[in-house]
């Protein structure tokens, strides 16, 4: 009896193996692949201390890998840098032409640099050159005074505004990323600058430059060679800038458009170049091969009107704060996606241009899939008495 049913065991057994050994290697493969947070795209940056894919518009993380550890970002800290200029040109601050005069200091600037010297003048436009092609420490410094007062100043308004953007990891000590004690930002931090700053679309005619020139039609004609060799090698890429130091290694924040679809990559703490280069073009292969971007509206765009108490005008235009657009998997459309717009109510004067006053609201079968806010497309003033009295009287003679 009990040799049967070992003879039975043994059967038993051998038909488990044989049909194990029948079982698909590549079945058990695709398995793995299709669970979530997996090694499917673990691999994409294996040589960076962190990284991490997001879509521009919409903000979606389609890959991370330590986004939230604090490291050095090295030049990558002039993204906020540039992003405080186009902030001051959008709301006439600044402008393109203007002079700006190199102080002494700016000009004593060690690491990259444009080699300004002191008194030198360049415009807001070549300084802007100097910073996102050839990653300028000089022309930084000199546009933080021209911003600020000094680069003291221009630095509380970084860490100001990181905190508007909600970068709680994020702290600046210079305009530059020069090596500095507690000086740190994430991956994820990054590409939520870059992402602010790509709002600004005329940015990429500097940050996409491979070459240019500085000083042209003169004696000290200066080349300039971008930091961001995938401009010239990665069809799409625009964007945005290296970073490098002993600390903070190979860095890069960049930024490629094929399209309707921008993404934003970012890499801290390769080891060389090549390592850095071919993390950032794998992330990027993966989100143009995986992903579809549907726009539905531009930055600016008029969407609704307001009413505003005790302003010059009765009404304010609202207008699109960056581009909308929802992100889907290849091959899903967007179809009955309901748009909603929220308006704040009792809005009163005076407030200034890109004042929210709203939002925007994307729902698909009841779920909230995006909201934007919208802001006042132009400041308004209080109107003044003269304004209320002709108001007054209107009213009084159409209902009289």
């Amino acid at each position: 009896m009990e040799v049967c049913h070992l003879k039975r065991h043994i059967c038993a057994l051998f038909i488990l193996m044989i049909l194990i050994s029948m079982v698909s290697p590549s079945a058990i493969a695709k398995e793995k692949i299709e669970k979530p947070g997996e090694k499917q795209t673990s691999e994409l940056a294996h040589e960076a201390k962190s990284a991490i894919l997001i879509e521009r518009d919409t903000g979606k993380v389609l890959y991370n890998k330590n986004s939230d550890e604090k490291l050095a970002p090295a030049s990558m800290t002039k993204i906020m840098t540039m992003l405080l200029i186009m902030e001051a040109i959008d709301q006439g601050k600044l402008k393109m032409t203007d002079k700006v005069r190199t102080s002494d200091y700016a000009a004593s600037m060690g690491g990259s640099q444009i080699f300004l010297e002191p008194g030198e003048e360049m415009t807001v436009k070549e300084m802007l050159k100097g910073i996102a092609i050839a990653s300028g420490n000089d022309a930084s410094v000199a546009m933080a005074e021209h911003i600020a007062g000094s680069e003291e100043q221009f630095v509380e308004q970084m860490n100001k505004r990181a905190k508007e953007l909600g970068l709680t990891s994020t702290v600046f000590q210079n305009p530059t990323g020069l090596p500095e004690k507690d000086h740190y930002s994430t991956a994820h931090d990054m590409a939520i600058m870059a992402k602010e700053l790509l709002k600004y679309e005329q940015i990429t005619k500097f940050t996409g430059v491979y070459e240019d020139y500085l000083r042209q039609n003169t004696d000290k004609k200066f080349w300039l060679v971008n930091t961001n060799r995938l401009i010239k090698f990665y069809p799409g890429v625009d964007g945005v800038k290296t970073g490098f130091t002993g600390e903070a290694k190979y860095c890069l924040t960049a930024s490629a458009k094929k399209g309707n679809m921008r993404v934003i990559a970012v890499v801290f703490g390769a080891s060389t170049p090549k390592d850095r280069n071919a993390q950032v073009v794998k992330m990027l292969d993966y989100a143009f091969s995986q992903y579809t971007t549907h726009p539905l509206y531009k930055r600016g765009q008029d969407v609704a009107e307001v009413k505003v108490s005790k302003g010059k005008k009765k009404n304010i235009q609202l207008v699109t704060s960056e581009p909308i657009s929802l992100l889907t998997k290849k091959g899903e459309n967007v179809d009955q996606i309901k748009k909603e717009i929220k308006l704040s109510h009792d809005v009163k004067a005076p407030f200034s241009k890109g004042t929210e006053l709203g939002t925007i609201v994307l729902k698909k079968d009841g779920k909230v899939l995006h909201e934007s806010p919208v802001e006042a497309k132009e400041g308004m003033e209080k109107a003044s008495v003269w304004t209320f009295f002709k108001r007054a009287m209107a009213d009084f003679v159409k209902w009289k």
